[in-house]
C-alpha cells in the first residue's frame, strides 16, 4: 500500500465583482471545463509546498480575495 494526498482545488465561476470567469482562464489551469480538480500525488512535505504556493498563483490569475485548497490522506492499493 502507498500512501497519497488528494488535492482539491476548487475554481470560482465568477470573479469578485460579479464577472464570469473566462474558460480560457480555466484552461490555462487544467485542460478540460473543470470547476474541481483533484490531484493525487506521493505524501511528501515538498508537495504541501507547491500547492500553498500555487493557491496564491491561483488567487491571482483568478482575482480572488480566497480559493480553497484541501488536502487528504489517501491509501492506493
Amino acid at each position: 500500500m502507498k500512501e497519497y494526498r488528494r488535492y482539491e482545488i476548487l475554481l470560482p465561476r465568477r470573479f469578485n465583482d460579479g464577472r464570469p470567469v473566462s474558460a480560457a482562464l480555466l484552461r490555462q489551469t487544467y485542460r478540460d471545463e473543470l470547476v474541481r480538480m483533484f490531484v493525487d500525488v506521493p505524501a511528501a512535505h515538498e508537495q504541501d509546498q507547491f500547492f500553498q504556493d500555487f493557491k496564491e498563483t491561483l488567487k491571482a490569475r483568478f482575482q480572488q480575495l480566497e480559493i480553497w485548497v484541501t488536502s487528504h490522506d489517501i491509501r492506493v492499493f
